[in-house]
């Protein structure tokens, strides 16, 4: 028995963790990081400048919208108290913009992205870190391979699922998405709401597609990298083969 055959027992528990770690990475960090891009006033101009985004019944134009919508989204991403939103007023009035549910509901949504994005980031420097590490050795580098690529298949196969259900049961999935991230009764508002008004279900439903594609190709592009792309049946049996006891 050689060298390198006696210890491959003592190695496979820490191959087996690395392409676990690699493929839960590219399932959380991949809709985390395209989410991020949504994030963006680019995304806004172009929600606001599609043809078939709904009018806001109430009164705000295109331009209100641009201008209103960007402060959410700085809240979101910026380390202001509340106040950035709360000491906003409606056009040529004293009014406040949110009122106060709304407010909370805000509060609430810059927990939850705080603490995806810190995710993201701790996610991506941990990675490139133990990526670079695991590039030294032929055997570490496979199974960060193959680890990329069981990830890769899989947050396509979960974007896939989640696609045709928001598709088929938007209402649905919207709610399910809330009431696992928020408290129940705090993220149902009226029409006549602000944040209704600019950002209507049509919004969030382009979002939720937006990210789903951004993840897809950042999928397919991790797919491509790590050098087995269009012989996914190969791999599998490689796959299998290689894990069995």
């Amino acid at each position: 028995m050689t060298r390198d055959n006696q210890n491959l027992p003592s190695k496979t528990p820490i191959l087996w963790l690395l392409r676990f770690y690699f493929m839960l990475m590219v399932i959380i960090l991949l809709p985390l990081l395209s989410a991020r891009l949504v994030m963006t006033p680019l995304f806004l101009q172009f929600e606001y400048h599609r043809p078939d985004f709904p009018d806001d019944v109430y009164g705000f134009t295109r331009e209100d919208r641009l201008y209103y919508a960007p402060y959410a989204l700085d809240y979101l991403l910026n380390d202001a108290d509340i106040s950035y939103l709360g000491d906003l007023t409606f056009p040529n009035s004293t009014r406040p913009l949110f009122n106060a549910r709304e407010l909370h509901h805000m509060e609430d949504v810059k927990i939850v992205t705080r603490v995806a994005f810190w995710i993201l980031t701790i996610g991506i420097i941990t990675t490139l870190i133990i990526g670079l590490l695991a590039w030294r050795k032929t055997d570490t580098r496979n199974a960060m391979r193959n680890g990329i690529f069981v990830g890769g298949i899989g947050i396509i196969a979960i974007i896939i699922t989640i696609v045709i259900m928001a598709i088929i049961a938007w209402d649905t999935f919207f709610t399910l998405f809330h009431m696992l991230l928020f408290e129940s009764g705090t993220w149902q508002f009226l029409y006549s709401d602000t944040l209704i008004r600019l950002f209507p279900e049509k919004f969030w439903f382009d979002a939720a597609i937006t990210i789903g594609i951004l993840t897809t190709l950042f999928a397919i592009v991790l797919l491509a990298i790590t050098g087995r792309y269009g012989n996914i049946v190969a791999w599998m049996k490689g796959f299998f083969r290689h894990n069995s006891l």
